[in-house]
């Protein structure tokens, strides 16, 4: 039994974050955003990896905010995007942050795409490695029509509506015109949305975004000369860069905020399997880049001269 007690012990402390910064010393706080980004709380998949909530980082961005001992923020970003409304809310945490005093600098991984591009927007400065793959500015909502399949297996459906469009992401037929225009228009205002915050964050020309904005996405060093990041380097040199904009001499200390243990995953207080994939199928999100990817529209150095889709629609 002390076996086992000792296995859990050491799981925990494996998977479990820490909840704050330890008290004493000038440190910078370190928050991850790992795997597709949902709105609501962290969880996991055993089908399709992590997924990370707004919920989660918002509260670890606000006690960061309220320890005087974090001077300030290191967001670590891992990730392909996902939920559009997610996203906006740890973009607005990163923006709260800064306004009161703390810097945020952000560190990009193997991929900070689409949502993983725009939480790290606001940051003080950006730091994305050669060969990270970021960007992927758009919005795509997905309709699967699988009535060719329904037909095949002798599957009918009967939809009885309180209107001509409740209906229109149902899977047994195509988009009717009507809900297309309507669906056309919710991506347009999204994207618009995304665009404007990206400007904002980076204080680049709302012009010179658009043109970068066509869903494709850009190795680290080509959002450097695009001006999507600010320098080449790993998390190492992104600390270097927190701790000098916050006034730490020295190589500042790190501390981490974690996700949730997975105890507290397998007992409650994070997002199911079935919530993650209503993010994914049922939801507008900001394009995947393993989406583009697949369309084969990995950027080049040089942006188009103008937009050329909404986000992959």
């Amino acid at each position: 039994m002390l076996g086992i007690f000792l296995v859990l012990v050491a799981i925990m402390g494996t998977f479990g974050g820490v909840d704050g910064l330890e008290a004493g010393g000038e440190k910078i706080a370190l928050i991850r955003i790992d795997g597709m980004i949902v709105a609501g709380q962290s969880g996991f998949s055993m089908f399709g990896g992590a997924a990370t909530g707004s919920d989660d980082v918002v509260d670890e961005i606000d006690k960061a905010v309220k320890d005087e001992n974090a001077k300030g923020i290191l967001l670590r970003v891992n990730s392909p995007g996902g939920s559009a409304a997610g996203s906006q809310e740890i973009y607005n945490a990163v923006q709260r942050a800064r306004k009161a005093g703390k810097v945020v600098v952000g560190s990009m991984a193997d991929v900070a795409a689409s949502g993983g591009y725009y939480v790290a927007a606001p940051c003080d400065a950006i730091f994305a490695d050669p060969a990270t793959l970021t960007g992927s500015i758009g919005v795509i909502a997905v309709h699967q029509d699988l009535s060719g399949l329904f037909d095949k297996v002798g599957i009918g459906t009967e939809i009885i509506k309180s209107g001509d469009l409740k209906d229109m992401f149902q899977p047994a037929g195509p988009l009717s015109p009507e809900a297309r225009d309507v669906v056309t228009a919710l991506i347009d205002q999204v994207f618009s949305q995304f665009v404007d915050d990206v400007a904002e964050g980076r204080g680049m020309d709302r012009a010179a975004v658009v043109a970068l904005a066509d869903g494709r996405v850009y190795t680290g060093q080509q959002a450097k000369e695009n001006g999507l990041v600010d320098e080449l380097g790993g998390l190492h040199e992104a600390l270097l860069e927190a701790g000098k904009l916050a006034g730490i001499s020295g190589t500042p200390q790190l501390k981490e905020y974690g996700p949730p243990s997975i105890i507290q995953w397998l007992f409650g207080g994070t997002a199911s399997v079935r919530q993650r994939q209503v993010a994914v199928t049922g939801g507008l999100l900001y394009d995947d880049f393993a989406e583009r990817l697949a369309r084969g529209a990995i950027g080049p150095a040089s942006p188009p001269a103008e937009r050329t889709d909404l986000g992959g629609m």
